[in-house]
């Protein structure tokens, strides 16, 4: 089953070596309009964007589509070398994290001046996309953050699974509940106050966001202790598991290993935890701060597709956008190869089962709760991000003080930001 899955992806990059060798450069021959189109992915998702721009080329046979993909940090190294160099693809595949980046720096058209369409989109992906009033970037799927429990490590515990509306206050009970019965073999949850988007759920919860609108940071020194703290005093009194059992096992997710119960995360990690474990997992609520309040939850966009400001064929390259995104036999191709997808009419078209089917069930189910997305982050929020981790770490493992952290959060954070 490996070596026939090893030939196909193979194959894959084979055909589509093919077909970029017969389409040339930019060249327009074969057709009245060349589009360039770069994406990352690996010969999988080739295969099923190939197939995707054949369905495009035959109901648009005046347009060539001509494909190139990369891994992700190649095709990011690609696409700052051609955008800075004015050569970018008239149409290329999008990173949130990236999308005001670019549009900052000028290399991305307002899709709203075309007529690209974008009337399907799910509510929650309305306005994703925009900068500043300009549509930069349409969503061709997304995740959201959520709660990964074991429901057997928790019948075991004699803890009821966590059902919607659960507070901040009944979950901490359910981890304390796991851990002590767990007696340093099973615990109740990880840190999650280390992650940032954890965080980021806390202050949405609150009426904050992560990010001011002009790209700073959106909350206060105090806020950040005050949210450390408490991680540090779980991490201190057993609570959560140990830091070092954690690092024992990475890659690995400890809730993987039946070492913990619950973990926050990306619901599109669901499949990878799937896979790796043979205990049933399960998806469920980020816990509020007051019963019936929000749940500071909202749809991420897995990847957008955006076009180049620099493109002779705004039109057409509009015109590949909206099939990729509202096409229903490219919803069935891609599945939830793209995430969950962003439109009505490829959802009811894509056929999910297992992880993904579960993962969609769980988007329909919180549809109402979930929040407008935020702005997309300013340019330096990786690293932003990673130093958040990072720091948090020094704390969980008692090298540094939860002050003296935050301190020196602040100033990285504001040092990259203003970089």
């Amino acid at each position: 089953m490996a070596s026939t899955k090893r030939f196909r992806a193979a194959l894959a990059v084979l055909l589509l070596a093919g077909r970029l060798t017969a389409c040339g450069g930019g060249d327009d021959a074969g057709g009245d309009v060349t589009l360039r189109f770069s994406w990352w992915g690996n010969a999988d998702r080739a295969a099923l964007m190939q197939q995707s721009i054949d369905l495009f080329q035959a109901a648009n046979p005046t347009i060539t589509v001509t494909p190139s993909f990369q891994e992700f940090e190649a095709y990011w190294q690609k696409m700052a070398t051609e955008t800075a160099g004015g050569n970018a693809p008239d149409v290329l595949q999008m990173d949130f994290a990236y999308l005001r980046e670019y549009a900052d720096r000028n290399v991305l058209l307002d899709l709203k001046k075309t007529d690209v369409r974008v009337d399907d989109l799910i509510p929650a992906f309305q306005g994703v996309g925009e900068v500043d009033g300009a549509l930069y970037g349409v969503p061709t799927g997304g995740n959201t953050w959520c709660m990964f429990y074991n429901p057997a490590l928790l019948a075991a515990a004699g803890v009821e699974e966590p059902a919607a509306g659960i507070t901040w206050d009944q979950y901490h009970a359910l981890v304390d509940t796991v851990s002590k019965k767990g007696a340093g073999r099973t615990y109740g949850g990880s840190n999650y106050r280390s992650v940032i988007y954890s965080f980021e759920s806390y202050l949405l919860q609150r009426g904050g966001t992560l990010y001011t609108e002009d790209g700073a940071l959106g909350f206060t020194e105090q806020q950040l202790i005050d949210y450390w703290t408490v991680g540090k005093q779980y991490v201190d009194d057993g609570r959560f598991i140990p830091s070092e059992k954690v690092a024992q096992i990475e890659p690995a997710s400890p809730i993987t290993k039946d070492l913990i119960a619950t973990e926050f995360r990306w619901d599109n990690f669901f499949a990878r935890y799937a896979a790796e474990t043979e205990a049933e997992l399960k998806i469920g609520p980020v816990p509020v701060t007051a019963a019936g309040g929000p749940t500071g939850q909202y749809l991420k966009p897995a990847m957008l597709l955006s076009a180049s400001a620099r493109t002779d064929h705004p039109d057409e390259a509009a015109k590949l956008i909206s099939f990729l995104i509202n096409d229903p036999q490219v919803g069935r191709i891609f599945g939830s190869n793209r995430g969950i997808p962003a439109t009505n009419a490829q959802r009811e078209a894509a056929v999910l089962e297992g992880p993904a089917l579960a993962i969609a069930e769980y988007e329909k189910a919180i549809a109402p709760l979930l929040q407008k997305a935020p702005p997309a982050p300013p340019k330096g929020a990786g690293t932003v991000e990673a130093a958040f981790l990072r720091i948090a770490d020094e704390i969980s493992y008692g090298r540094s003080s939860v002050p003296d952290a935050v301190d020196t959060f602040f100033t990285e954070a504001e040092d990259t930001l203003a970089g």
